[in-house]
């Protein structure tokens, strides 16, 4: 079982994909916005084994919340998950980085959660 912080601005989205990853056994601090996982983030002090966030978001986006996390958070892995993969990553080099594209089936998700967290 991880400790997955998760970023996404999709109300139901985001209660759909937190609910199954509970369901996979995984503990789910669920946020609407970038600044509110980052606050997250520092009340953590390292509690969290993954952020899962959306790429665009209002406010703080997903690559600069993984920014901060990597600072806060050294070895804390990411999983980015967007309907705009191509375009917003840019020239970031995503090798580290794991993205997946919308629409996600919940076993994909689940699957590359767990995948990650193993590695």
């Amino acid at each position: 079982m991880a400790t997955i912080l998760y970023a996404e601005d999709d109300d139901a989205m985001r209660k759909f994909f937190e609910k199954a990853l509970e369901k996979a056994g995984h503990h789910v601090i669920a946020c609407a916005d970038g600044e509110r996982a980052l606050r997250a983030l520092k009340f953590a002090d390292g509690a969290f084994d993954m952020l899962l966030t959306d790429i665009m978001m209002p406010g703080m986006d997903g690559i600069e919340l993984a920014k901060h996390a990597e600072t806060l958070s050294p070895g804390i892995k990411i999983m980015f998950i967007t309907g705009f993969a191509a375009v917003a990553m840019g020239d970031q080099d995503a090798s580290s980085q794991t993205v997946l594209s919308k629409p996600v089936h919940l076993r994909q998700l689940v699957t590359e959660v767990d995948r990650l967290i193993a590695a």
